[in-house]
């Protein structure tokens, strides 16, 4: 008489959740090990899935972050804020301002592409771009970068994270998913916990406001902003007899 061999419960998830939810994002896919081998999601498929969904939005915020940051560099090399009317600025400043203004706007496009799709796109050239371009901006940051009436150091240091950041989420996603196939067809929304990811956004918006915030108000962008509490005060700045 042959003995018939017992699968555990929850093994399938156990050996294929966690790396199939990175595939989710890293090729595509968004279901869990579980859904794709037709079994039914347990905790730590669900925790997989939604942990490789709240690594996706840290990518796609840091990604707006860098590319915001990006353009205030581009404006304060172009539009020095101690520049005169009308007065151009240096040909190696304008040529840098222009790069950087490309490669934010390049940013933005990628991390609208990346949200959309619920994949990273393009991760070979793109991890590529990122590291050359954080290279230049820790060159930069070391060697005090300057506009006519500051340093841009926290501009290029903040771009500096926030690109570390893409990558590091990015590398995160392709070793969870290496060795996974892509996740059959559909959004599996029901292997998501709502509250935990939404917690985890918040997270990531945070701590992306609070390195983005500090380079922008180094930029031009900055010094040009309107101090709080000084909204509708008169233009002169004294006070009327």
């Amino acid at each position: 008489m042959r003995s018939v061999p017992r699968h555990r419960p929850g093994s399938t998830t156990a050996d294929g959740g966690g790396a199939a939810a990175g595939s989710a994002w890293a090729h595509g896919g968004t279901a869990s090990g579980g859904a794709a081998s037709g079994g039914t999601p347990s905790g730590g498929t669900v925790s997989s899935s939604t942990k490789a969904a709240a690594v996706g939005l840290f990518a796609g915020f840091a990604g707006f972050g860098a590319g915001a940051v990006n353009l205030a560099i581009s404006a304060s090399l172009l539009l020095p804020p101690a520049a005169g009317a009308g007065a151009p600025p240096a040909g190696g400043l304008a040529a840098a301002g222009a790069v950087a203004g490309i490669w934010g706007l390049a940013v933005l496009a990628w991390t609208v592409l990346t949200l959309r799709r619920g994949q990273l796109m393009r991760t070979g050239p793109t991890t590529a771009l990122l590291a050359a371009a954080a290279l230049v901006h820790a060159v930069a940051a070391a060697g005090g970068q300057s506009m006519s009436s500051g340093s841009l150091v926290v501009s290029h240091l903040a771009a500096l994270l926030l690109t570390l950041m893409i990558l590091a989420a990015a590398g995160w996603l392709r070793r969870h998913g290496s060795g996974a196939g892509t996740a059959p067809g559909g959004a599996d929304t029901a292997s998501l916990r709502p509250g935990r990811l939404l917690l985890a956004a918040f997270g990531c918006a945070v701590l992306v406001a609070a390195v983005a915030t500090p380079g922008l108000a180094a930029s031009t962008a900055g010094h040009f902003a309107v101090p709080h509490g000084s909204h509708g005060a008169p233009a002169s700045g004294h006070h009327g007899g």
